[in-house]
């Protein structure tokens, strides 16, 4: 069984035609699809109610978040195989099946990834080494760009292979398809997420925990989706920049907060701070539920 999992907030028509491609497109393999709607204002609830009665609706009642969204979709999920999929995505083949197929055959892996083509037909960067403070401090003084292959460099990852298979730290969260056998080596599956990143690297959070009892993840070509990109985090830009940078430095402490890396994070701390600051000319509190 592969459940399928959306979280959506504000994004009614990008989600309309996101369950039209999977039905359009849908795995041979039995599949239930879950949509969590965070208090959407834009009638999303009603449209998968009215149009997609198969489709099962979770309604929360204020935007939790998609960390504690993609929980709720978790909780009710029943697959072996559980995909977290953003709303503002399209299928134009069979790559359901493909990269179900991909995951089976590589039982050394507990996530997969695929190809993300963007509305103007290029492959997207979508793969991403896991923060450290010393990647971070490189991309901060742009010294990653002089040193991509250092450790300085291994957070843009600007030198990986898109049309290669093969290991990849942390693809983006808008399509991650999870074994279930590796999630229970990591907590209950039915709650993943660590919810203290409401918004941002909660993804990247739970792939760092896999990988680092044994489930890394695999980058396939060899599947692909269409990916709008950010619809819901640009109807609130300002918050959601501080949030990404507020996420980040959470991410650090909770995983490179201690010894001399802790010398590291206070300086980038204030580094980080500075350039949420400038790219959202001014403060903001960040997520708020």
């Amino acid at each position: 069984m592969l459940s399928i999992l959306i979280v959506n907030w504000n994004t009614r028509d990008l989600l309309r035609a996101c369950l039209k491609s999977i039905l359009k497109f849908p795995p041979t393999c039995p599949f239930e699809v879950i949509v969590v709607d965070n208090a959407s204002s834009d009638g999303s609830a009603h449209m998968v109610r009215e149009e997609f009665p198969t489709v099962r609706m979770v309604e929360s009642p204020v935007n939790t978040g998609y960390a504690r969204g993609n929980n709720l979709a978790f909780g009710e999920a029943t697959g072996d195989f559980l995909l977290t999929l953003n709303p503002d995505t399209e299928f134009e083949d069979d790559s359901l099946d493909r990269a179900l197929a991909t995951l089976q055959s590589r039982p050394d892996y507990g996530c997969l990834g695929i190809k993300q083509i963007g509305v103007d037909g290029r492959v997207q960067a979508s793969v991403r080494g896991f923060p450290t403070v010393t990647s971070l401090f490189g991309e901060v003084t742009r010294l990653a760009a002089l040193l991509p292959a250092s450790s300085l460099g291994s957070y843009r990852l600007s030198q990986f292979d898109y049309e290669r298979e093969q290991a990849a730290p942390q693809p983006m969260g808008t399509f991650l398809l999870f074994r279930r056998q590796a999630l229970e080596a990591v907590g209950n599956p039915k709650r993943p997420f660590d919810e203290s990143f409401p918004i941002f690297f909660n993804e990247v959070d739970l792939l760092y925990r896999l990988h680092r009892v044994g489930w890394p993840c695999l980058y396939t070509p060899k599947a692909h989706i269409r990916h709008h990109g950010g619809e819901s985090t640009k109807q609130v830009r300002k918050s959601m920049i501080w949030e990404s940078h507020k996420s980040l430095l959470r991410y650090l402490r909770k995983h490179h907060g201690t010894g001399l890396r802790a010398v590291g994070l206070i300086l980038l701390s204030a580094l980080v701070y500075g350039a949420a600051f400038v790219r959202a000319k001014g403060y903001d509190a960040g997520f708020r539920t």
